[in-house]
């Protein structure tokens, strides 16, 4: 099977109407909520109003963070027909989303990391019971960053409860949503087997919110500490199986990011596109003509720049589209998945302190959006797996090799 390049016919009405709203509803309180960090974006519940009557209607072609299950959608169960389903139109709209704000599609009600999480694992019972949920994703702990095999936090067995104690840093949307999916480990001596991940509801006893951070960059976005002491879980609530499959290692709990990680991907690419189109705007008004009917040798040591960066954005979006083009096809895209993830997080930071640097005084003032997209962009780089581990990962895959045989 063949991917085709061009945006799907079905999708185009979609990513326009994302254009629209990241051009007209993003961009214009951009620089308001950068300032003001941790205050709401309250124009957002309008826009969340307007994206729940789309999933409701099925207008909104999955897109989004609810958009990322796979399974077997459009009633097309065991045909080979091509398609280009809900991960290709979550990609691609949350790539012109973040062309308007990468911070506040972060902090968009009901459209958080962890809805990802839920929409990628859970059954379809609890995909019923937490529809409508604004979930957070708790992983990251201060022992550790991208090695979510080191996770601490434990999740004991309790009658029909898990108790759940320990602590998450850097936990996105962790103020303002009103759930969290916890990774937490059901028995550490089993190793990366026993991690599983919880939906956790902020007004369960001993859940506590302790700090906000303040940031580089998304300052839109609120992200917080959370600790958790002796907080009592309905073992429903643990996503997906709760057996714990030794032989499958930590595959359960990875297939999370093998959807999530070309979200953030899309993130980076419509960030860096956000900036490359300005930046294209702002050498023309100096005189710089970029010519893609000429070689950049040929073209002026600006043009030639702005031609490179432009050719490895490319690149970076195209994994992506790979990865999201897998998913819907039922393809295992693990690989894909950190190879967009790697590529594009790179890219979004290489292309918009770029563009900053073409456009100089102008690039780095703040008359301009381009050095807070230069900010906004580090953090697709980080979170979701470092650059570092996504090579890794990629390495192992690649090379057929265990996580204790390339360390």
């Amino acid at each position: 099977m063949a991917i085709n390049l061009e945006v799907p016919k079905k999708h185009r009405a979609l990513i326009d109407q994302a254009h629209q709203v990241a051009m007209n509803m993003l961009r214009p309180i951009s620089r308001k909520y950068d300032i003001a960090e941790h205050e709401y974006p309250k124009e957002l519940d309008i826009l969340a109003a307007m994206i729940d009557g789309l999933n409701e209607s099925g207008a909104s072609e999955g897109a989004g963070a609810t958009g990322v299950r796979r399974g077997e959608d459009d009633g097309e169960k065991g045909k080979s027909t091509v398609k280009n389903g809900s991960n290709m139109a979550s990609v691609t709209s949350v790539a012109e989303m973040c062309w308007g704000d990468v911070g506040l599609l972060l902090t968009m009600p009901r459209q958080g990391l962890g809805n990802s999480a839920i929409a990628s694992v859970a059954t379809d019972e609890q995909l019923k019971r937490f529809e409508g949920t604004w979930s957070s994703m708790a992983i990251t702990e201060p022992a550790f960053g991208s090695d979510s095999s080191a996770i601490s936090t434990t999740a004991i067995l309790d009658g029909d409860e898990y108790v759940i104690n320990g602590e998450k840093i850097f936990v996105t949307s962790g103020e303002r949503s009103d759930s969290i999916v916890v990774w937490a480990t059901l028995d550490k001596s089993l190793g990366k087997a026993a991690i599983k991940s919880f939906v956790v509801t902020k007004d369960m006893p001993g859940v506590k919110v302790e700090r906000l951070e303040e940031k580089l960059g998304i300052r839109a976005s609120d992200t917080a500490v959370i600790t958790f002491t002796d907080v009592r879980v309905p073992k429903e609530n643990l996503l997906g199986s709760p057996e714990v499959n030794v032989e499958a290692g930590f595959a359960g709990a990875m297939a999370t990011f093998d959807n999530t990680r070309p979200l953030v991907a899309a993130m980076a690419v419509g960030c860096a596109r956000a900036s490359l189109d300005l930046t294209r705007d702002l050498l023309a008004q100096a005189g710089v003509t970029v010519d893609y009917d000429r070689p950049a040798q040929l073209q002026s040591a600006a043009a030639a720049k702005f031609l490179e960066l432009e050719t490895n954005w490319e690149m970076g979006r195209l994994l992506t589209l790979q990865a999201a083009w897998m998913a819907d096809n039922r393809q295992p895209n693990s690989l894909e998945a950190s190879m967009s993830k790697a590529k594009a997080g790179r890219v979004g930071s290489d292309v918009t302190l770029g563009c900053v640097e073409l456009c100089m005084a102008v690039g780095y003032s703040e008359g301009e959006l381009l050095e807070k997209w230069a900010r906004d962009s580090k953090i697709l780089d980080i979170f979701e797996g470092t650059q570092q581990i996504q090579q890794l990962i990629v390495a192992r895959r690649v090379l057929g090799l265990s996580s204790g045989e390339l360390k």
